[in-house]
């Protein structure tokens, strides 16, 4: 129910407060559209895009939802729960993947764009350091408009999609810790926590951002000593007035760094890694001050990591040992909570899959939403993200250009 709550919520703020005119515009505009959500094999993606409840609200929108066999059990949602909610559910990749728009948590790989009709809506996660030249490629040849939906900016400029992933890689984080510092695992034997009479753990998080306030916040709840470093006074100045005088922050000063490291029972890098190549904050040299039997966590591992010891491990194999220290390096850790994460997606994609009906089109809705075109890498077929076109020496261009076009 608290699922179906928010999707309403969503949907009356769209419509329900707008001037009678524009309601009716947009009623006249508006154009149910065949949504397609494939099975993502890999072992490493159990997160699916919409809930059954998310379903049933586009459903009753006019719209037709196609979901392919299986694909909500890494989320533990049955392909009953979703036909009872109105979806169609099929064996065939084909159906799935010809939809007006098609919608996945994985990257697309490249054998997924033989399913392709051509001149479709596709959205995804984007991987810029995986994505190959001829996925791309063919893509292109596709004629498709691709979203890469974390890049996907709301009205107030925040990134929904990475803001709901990061708090939940915050707080994973923290639980993940506090699990393998335990004897079960071959940690310390130490509880992660404040207890009478005994010394607290010592947590350092490196980046001030949603993933190191939510890991902040997490940690402090269960009673940690908290110590937060990043470059940006601005940013640690406000982490000090949301969380108070239990944090301790500090900018990269040496150090200051090595003595928190020597202590720390927990390091956990949240750094937002922007320029595609590893960008190590904490060199080896400072891992081997560390404790041994401390754990790392490094959530920046997934753009190449901000530790220097860290690997990017399958989520089925996330755990090594280096320097007498655990290290927990999984690239995609929202699929450990794969329900909760999927309700978190959930309630961001419902709203704008209705968004996409009510403007007729996916050309109409990217003129009028700044927030969505910073998002979109490919518009029928041309590219217009200037990074893949660098990578691949392919000339991009300008998106708002080619839109007064259409």
């Amino acid at each position: 129910m608290e699922e179906q709550g928010n999707k309403n919520q969503g949907t009356v703020g769209s419509a329900a407060f707008m001037p009678r005119e524009e309601q009716l515009e947009i009623s006249q505009r508006r154009k149910s559209i065949s949504i397609g959500i494939p099975c993502d094999k890999g072992d490493d993606e159990k997160r699916i895009a919409l809930t059954p409840e998310a379903v049933g609200l586009l459903v009753e929108n006019g719209n037709e939802v196609i979901i392919q066999k299986g694909a909500g059990l890494g989320a533990n949602y049955s392909d009953k729960d979703y036909s009872e909610f109105g979806a169609v559910i099929t064996d065939s990749p084909a159906r799935v993947y010809s939809s007006d728009v098609v919608l996945k948590v994985a990257p697309f790989e490249e054998h997924e764009t033989e399913y392709l009709k051509g001149n479709q809506t596709i959205l995804s996660y984007l991987n810029v350091l995986k994505l190959s030249e001829e996925t791309l490629a063919r893509l292109i040849r596709k004629r498709v408009t691709a979203i890469a939906f974390e890049k996907i900016r709301d009205s107030n400029g925040v990134l929904p999609v990475v803001e709901s992933m990061s708090e939940i890689c915050g707080i994973a984080s923290v639980l993940i810790a506090s699990d393998y510092l335990s004897n079960h695992h071959g940690g310390k034997g130490v509880m992660l926590g404040g207890i009478t009479g005994v010394t607290p753990t010592q947590v350092v998080i490196i980046g001030a951002n949603t993933a190191g306030e939510y890991a902040a916040r997490a940690a402090i709840g269960l009673g940690s000593e908290v110590m937060i470093f990043d470059e940006s006074l601005h940013r640690l100045r406000r982490f000090q007035n949301l969380l108070g005088q239990r944090l301790k922050t500090s900018t990269f000063h040496p150090q200051v760094l090595a003595k928190a490291l020597r202590s720390a029972d927990v390091l956990i890098g949240a750094i937002e890694l922007e320029d595609l190549r590893p960008w190590y904050f904490i060199s080896e040299d400072m891992i081997k001050l560390m404790k041994k039997r401390s754990v790392i966590i490094d959530l920046s591992i997934d753009r190449g990591g901000c530790i220097e010891t860290t690997e990017c491990r399958p989520l089925k194999d996330p755990v090594y040992e280096k320097h007498g220290v655990i290290h927990f390096s999984a690239w995609n850790l929202p699929s450990r909570v794969a329900r909760t994460a999927s309700i978190a997606l959930s309630n961001i994609f419902s709203l704008l899959l209705q968004n996409i009906a009510d403007a007729g089109s996916i050309t109409q809705l990217l003129k009028i939403d700044a927030g969505l075109r910073n998002g979109a890498y490919l518009y029928n077929g041309i590219l217009t993200n200037e990074t893949l076109g660098q990578k691949f020496g392919i000339l991009s261009k300008n998106l708002d250009l080619l839109l007064t076009a259409f």
